[in-house]
């Protein structure tokens, strides 16, 4: 497959918007460039896949090779998605010895893999970017990737690819009208695109629309005349709708608009209606989209596999059987705090519907994931998850039910749509669902059930929010109703904190309240149930090694639980079955506990799956998902053999370690807290919590050997006392130590040596060149009151990450790891245990 990125040479690829096949090459540059990479994979003998990236100049046949990734790639993914070619499958027969010309094409069953696929869709790949949560990292895109997933999208034409890609990445977007790019002046705006961001396309739209020449943006841009002319249609279509009523829009212009992309709610935005009204216009008009199949061989050959994209051309090519059948919703992109555990909730949710003879119909738009393998589900739409797109496919399948649990919020926001056009959601209903994430019904709902929580209440302006913070008192925990990875969470200290975060999120959001809770610095735990409306199941109770405050996705989790009596488990099975039977959850549901002065509080309630549950079905051996799909397809627990109430606990210890990748994001505060960062997990199995941990910290790239280094301590006054019970056990592990001038006194009052460094405003050398010298090998820093950038804590651990020092600011993540080191654990004596067991 050839693809060509918009961006010119100097952005990563992964954070580039990519198109397939190429678009601006002429037949000659394309065979040239064919050509050269057969030659380059013949001269190095590459069996298997390879990935070969080139720069071309873009006015004369003069081009250099960027690299060779003799092996599969992230575009090996992307390729593989866009044609319907499966390289990693066909690079693991080479490897068994088998030739192209003996591999069968499993989309066609009649042609071989040494049949090049040919496209005759447009394939756009969009990265996704964490910028929505990090509102204070530097965005500028460059040679070090970013982007933490991307969507693909399928069309007819460009347009229509570029943006179903610009919808599917949820970022409220769904035409190239960008609000912070009209704002700018003319200059901004040719400034910020000389240097990329994240918003570069939609700044380049707004250039365009304020008539600047298309030359000059091609000149400073480096993209291509023939995107900017496309972009520029776009922006006319846009400019036009503005002025339009909509008795005004004709069937053959509406028709024109959704054959290049255009949504209904993109239309509707426009012309400032409801996306209803050109719903109906487009029913009266019986403008309906059809279907047509990824085939790999353009339509030369009948393909066989159910992989398909919308577009309004005529011919529809999907086949329609009067099976029993479901849908199930993907997750879309990967993102901090909605990753690759819930595509694995949908593959097993699709695998159990199969089991059941059911058919089953996968609706994704993440080229990175297994539910978007055209063999996984019975039919694969590779579309986005947008209201309009799912009720086409909807409306295409009539199925006997959609299931919404498991792709994460990205399926739940839909719940309340479809739940007005009488979509039959299996499982848990709409209702129930908005009872769990709806502040106020949901205290109602505890109160009903004498359950506690955090006291705390939902308060819809800055003077209430102040008001509810000084009675309940410092520190609170602050949040947007409706959040998925912490987004937007905060722990505040200070009235004039808490006053800044409550008008910027009462500016992004007025149409819902901000939550206050007063913040419980208890242990927390968690854990996933199923139920059946009439029993529920617990398949293990999770406790998390960092207490209340570390978001979840950002914690240690242990199970069995560690330090959870037998009293508390009681009161958990209690709450969960409670909570469960009067939400009427079919299927899953989440809970987050607080132990805090052995009284027990309800954090949160999620009505679906969570990031917890590939952890727990591994090491519970649980088939967490399978049990739940049975359930909403009104099966009872009592008939699947994994009985009811909490399961029983295996002998040995697992731990799930998150895994960071800060030193990609410039400007972000590395610190745990309510608000998650992690982009990643392992997971780590021994006879005993310090194997596990072990095991995990070593798979999550901390350093575990038995080298002994210099710590640097920066620890803030209302953690020093707990912090020197630690020190001592370093001390004794032969770690020395290096302090600011506080720390240093106390550390010596407690029997520990240290050498003092200069705090960050004092003469250099100072702290941070400590750092910057390689002169320290751990750095504790415990953050002080807000993730302030302009704090002395704040530049310690940014420039700590950037030096590639190990950093931690939790000091029950450093007990953990100081109490593993104590046990002098070896990497020969680690035994490999079965956990199926």
């Amino acid at each position: 497959c050839n693809m060509e990125n918009i961006d010119p040479v100097g952005v990563h690829t992964g954070d580039s918007i990519v198109v397939a096949p190429s678009q601006t090459l002429s037949d000659k540059e394309y065979q040239m460039l064919r050509k050269a990479s057969i030659d380059i994979i013949n001269a190095i003998e590459v069996k298997g896949g390879c990935n070969v990236q080139i720069a071309l100049h873009p006015h004369s046949l003069e081009y250099a090779i960027i690299e060779i990734n003799p092996r599969v790639s992230r575009s090996s993914a992307l390729a593989s998605k866009a044609t319907g070619y499966p390289i990693a499958k066909v690079a693991a027969k080479i490897a068994l010895g088998y030739t192209l010309d003996e591999i069968q094409n499993a989309v066609t069953k009649k042609t071989y893999a040494c049949f090049e696929p040919t496209l005759d869709y447009v394939v756009v790949k969009i990265p996704k970017w964490p910028f929505d949560k990090f509102k204070q990292a530097n965005r500028k895109l460059g040679t070090k990737m970013m982007a933490t997933g991307e969507i693909m999208s399928i069309g007819s034409n460009f347009e229509a690819a570029i943006l179903k890609g610009i919808r599917s990445l949820e970022i409220g977007k769904y035409s190239l009208v960008h609000a912070p790019s009209e704002e700018r002046s003319i200059e901004e705006l040719k400034s910020r695109v000389v240097v990329p961001d994240d918003e570069r396309l939609f700044d380049l739209a707004e250039m365009i629309r304020r008539g600047y020449k298309l030359e000059m943006i091609e000149q400073i841009t480096g993209v291509d005349k023939w995107f900017i002319n496309k972009f520029k249609w776009i922006v006319e279509q846009e400019e036009k709708l503005k002025g339009m009523k909509i008795e005004e829009l004709s069937k053959d212009y509406l028709l024109q608009l959704k054959k290049k992309g255009f949504s209904d709610k993109a239309i509707a935005d426009l012309m400032k209606i409801s996306p209803g009204k050109v719903y109906e216009l487009r029913t009266l008009y019986n403008i309906k989209p059809s279907y047509k199949m990824v085939d790999t061989c353009g339509g030369e050959f009948d393909a066989l596999s159910p992989y398909y994209y919308s577009t309004y051309e005529q011919y529809d090519e999907v086949e329609i059987s009067d099976k029993k059948k479901v849908i199930v919703l993907g997750s879309g992109p990967i993102r901090i705090g909605q990753g690759i555990e819930f595509d694995y909730c949908s593959v097993h949710c699709v695998k159990s519907l199969r089991k059941m003879g059911i058919e089953t119909i996968i609706v994704n738009n993440n080229p990175e994931t297994v539910s978007t393998d055209f063999d996984t589900s019975d039919k694969l739409y590779f579309e986005p998850l947008t209201e309009e797109d799912v009720l086409n496919i909807i409306e295409k399948e009539n199925p006997d039910g959609v299931i919404l649990q498991f792709g994460g919020q990205t399926a739940i926001k839909l719940a309340k749509f479809l739940n007005e056009k009488n979509i039959k959601i299996l499982g848990t209903d709409f209702d129930d669902i908005d009872a769990a994430e709806d502040r106020e019904k949901f205290d109602d709902l505890l109160e009903r059930l004498d359950i506690n929580r955090p006291k705390g209440k939902a308060v819809w302006s800055v003077k209430e929010g102040i008001e509810e913070a000084t009675k309940l008192g410092y520190p609170v925990l602050v949040r947007p109703s409706y959040v998925l990875g912490g987004q937007g969470m905060e722990i505040n200290y200070e009235e004039h904190k808490l006053e800044s975060y409550l008008q910027s999120a009462f500016e992004r959001d007025k149409k819902n309240p901000v939550l206050i809770d007063k913040y419980l610095t208890g242990r927390e735990i968690e854990v996933d149930a199923i139920c059946d409306g009439t029993d529920i199941l617990i398949p293990g109770i999770m406790e998390h090694l960092e207490r209340a405050g570390v978001h979840s996705g950002d914690s240690i989790t242990m199970y069995p639980s560690q330090n959870v009596n037998d009293d508390i488990k009681a009161k958990i099975l209690d709450y969960t079955k409670k909570i469960a039977l009067e939400l009427n959850v079919l299927g899953m549901v989440n809970i987050q506990f607080i132990e805090f002065q052995n009284e027990l509080y309800i954090i949160e309630v999620n009505p679906r799956a969570s990031r917890t549950v590939p952890y727990i079905s591994k090491v519970s051996n649980v088939p967490i998902v399978d049990l739940a799909t049975k359930c909403m397809l009104g099966e009872k627990l009592k008939d699947m053999g994994y009985g009811t109430g909490v399961y029983k606990e295996p002998k040995l210890v697992s731990v799930k370690v998150p895994v960071f990748s800060m030193s990609k994001l410039a400007r972000v505060d590395i610190s745990l807290g309510p608000e998650m960062k992690s982009t990643g997990e392992v997971l780590g199995v021994g006879e005993n919590l310090e194997e596990a941990l072990y095991k995990g910290f070593i798979a999550a790239g901390k350093e575990m050997s038995d080298k002994r280094g210099v710590v640097l301590a920066t620890v803030n006054n209302y953690d020093k006392e707990e912090f020197m019970a630690i020190a001592k056990d370093m001390k004794e592990l032969g770690y020395t130590f290096v302090a600011t001038e506080g720390t240093a006194k106390i550390l010596k009052e407690n029997g520990i040596e240290s050498t003092i460094v200069n705090r960050v405003e004092e003469a250099r050398p100072n702290i941070l060149d400590a750092i910057r010298n390689k002169q320290v090998d751990i750095v504790i820093n415990t953050p002080t009151k807000g993730n302030d950038s302009t704090r002395d804590g704040f530049k310690i651990r940014r420039i700590a990450t950037e030096f590639s020092t190990e950093v931690m600011t939790s000091l029950d993540t450093l007990k953990a790891l100081v109490d593993v080191k104590k046990k002098d654990i070896k990497n020969a004596g680690l035994k490999v245990y079965n956990i199926a067991e």
